[in-house]
């Protein structure tokens, strides 16, 4: 069981080894709602494809995801598939889930 901060450090991780090309032409505010015990709320900009993580909830997110922290870690460790847990219900998206499935590319 992953501590928030060390969730969002292996999104940091996984983002610094991600290919810069999958969210190119992308400009959008990503929110995670993540519950839990390891829990908490952060964002991701992505401004002309380049990610930024920021440990606090955003204004006007373009989308919302809302999971289990512990199954965003497994998502982020390749321990779950994302299609698989939207499917399950694991995952919430509110918004624009073209967006998601840009998103899906890079921490998958």
């Amino acid at each position: 069981m992953a501590e928030f901060k060390e969730i969002l450090d292996n999104l940091n991780k996984k983002i610094a080894e991600a290919d810069p090309s999958k969210l190119k032409g992308v400009s959008a505010v990503y929110q995670f709602d993540l519950s839990g015990d390891n829990g908490g709320v952060f964002h991701v900009t992505v401004e002309d494809g380049k990610p930024t993580v920021v440990e606090s909830a955003h204004d006007n997110p373009n989308i919302t995801i809302t999971m289990a922290a512990d199954d965003f870690n497994d998502l982020l460790e390749g321990k779950l598939n994302a299609t698989s847990a939207f499917m399950a219900g694991k995952l919430k998206v509110k918004g624009d889930m073209s967006l998601a499935m840009k998103l899906q590319s890079l921490v998958s």
